[in-house]
């Protein structure tokens, strides 16, 4: 298979995986937890575990794809992704479906690194576009799953939504074992693996050392804690003022068009303008307009505050990737983006946590109030900090 042909497969197979994965996650997951009888702690958890699995494993998944080869890991991802929505119909209890998240986390965990170096690997000269192409086609599976997901659970249903989901997921599966991915297969030797740990090591220990990756990595954080918490409670909140799952599913699928449109023209500005300046804009868009979702019961309101939220998402992503980027003079720019990565991941999994802590002890006008107060100091605290840098 071409180069060409490669990239155009593993990105098809990228779109049907993530529009799988996420008619399960949104929505569809919070809805049927609540169904189950779990409250919005339970709910919380049950959102994050699987981003608590990429916590643990995508660092360790790139490691293998590097001793074993990109087609090892990937061929373990779309099974993680195709197999797991045909259990959720069986799911009765919540202690199973919190087993089960874990199990589908798996899916980005072993996939996402692997397809990105794959991407990287085959266009070494052309890598920013390529890699923007392959990240958009994931993303379009983020636009489609929520709403497909919504608009099935609406009119027929968990299951029928769930074995939809696995469906694209078998696609992709079939896709990718039935066509020949052209990359290279590294060899093995006794050493490889202590090799790549100790490579992982001094790359750890390299971005360490430097506190522009770190500050923006956490500083980015802020902002998918509240994406975590969107992810979670706003299918909650928007069936509890009178949305049917399908309009919720729509709430999504707005806020990621928007994201999407917005953030290779984010970017270019980002160039011209300075990182900084968009990331604390940014954050502050995310806050603004986060705290007005619980106020609000029009769902044409909501959807103006979801394209609000999805803009201040791109506003921060297309600076933040790229100061890390330039700040990662040494040679480690992938363990600088994979640190982002990793404390990114952590940023995602609290919002959830700490959104189901807080509406239970207070409530969703409070809860979201604390978790854009959040975002509102990290800008602040990046803007003193990554001053003295």
């Amino acid at each position: 298979m071409t180069t060409s042909r490669s990239f155009v497969l593993i990105c098809t197979v990228g779109i049907f995986c993530f529009i799988s994965y996420n008619m399960v996650r949104m929505p569809a997951l919070s809805l049927f937890a609540e169904s189950l009888g779990a409250g919005p702690e339970r709910i919380g958890l049950i959102v994050s575990v699987s981003t608590i699995t990429g916590v643990l494993l995508k660092l360790p998944s790139g490691a293998l794809s590097d001793i074993y080869g990109r087609r090892f890991l990937l061929r373990i991802g779309v099974v993680a992704f195709g197999l797991p929505p045909f259990l959720y119909p069986f799911i009765t209890d919540l202690d199973a479906l919190t087993a089960l998240r874990f199990l589908h986390g798996m899916a980005t965990a072993m996939f996402a690194p692997s397809a990105l170096a794959t991407v990287a690997e085959l266009y070494r000269e052309r890598r920013g576009a390529a890699l923007g192409t392959y990240t958009a086609c994931t993303q379009s599976g983020s636009l489609l799953g929520p709403f497909l997901g919504g608009y099935l659970i609406h009119a027929a249903g968990f299951d029928m939504a769930f074995v939809t989901a696995g469906v694209f997921g078998c696609i992709a599966m079939v896709l990718f074992y039935s066509l020949h991915l052209d990359v290279a297969v590294p060899p093995r030797t006794e050493e490889g693996a202590r090799a790549v740990l100790s490579e992982m090591w001094k790359g750890f220990a390299a971005v360490v050392k430097n506190k522009e990756v770190l500050i923006t990595s956490t500083t980015d954080a802020a902002k998918m804690i509240a994406n975590g918490a969107l992810m979670a409670f706003l299918p909650l909140y928007g069936v509890s003022v009178g949305l049917n799952p399908g309009e919720v599913g729509m709430l999504f699928t707005v806020q990621a068009v928007t994201s999407f449109f917005s953030k290779p023209i984010m970017g270019r500005i980002s160039d011209r303008v300075g990182r900084q300046p968009l990331i604390i804009l940014g954050l502050c868009i995310c806050a603004g307009t986060f705290i007005c979702v619980p106020h609000v019961a029009l769902f044409p309101i909501l959807l103006m505050l979801s394209a609000g939220f999805g803009f201040g998402e791109a506003v921060v992503s297309s600076s933040s990737s790229a100061l890390v980027a330039d700040s990662s003079e040494f040679k480690r720019l992938g363990a600088g983006l994979g640190m982002q990565g990793t404390i990114m991941d952590i940023g995602h999994a609290s919002g959830p946590l700490l959104a189901g802590l807080l509406i239970a002890n207070l409530s969703y006008p409070m809860a979201f109030a604390i978790i854009a107060g959040i975002q509102l100091m990290a800008a602040g605290v990046f803007w003193v900090m990554i001053k003295r840098v």
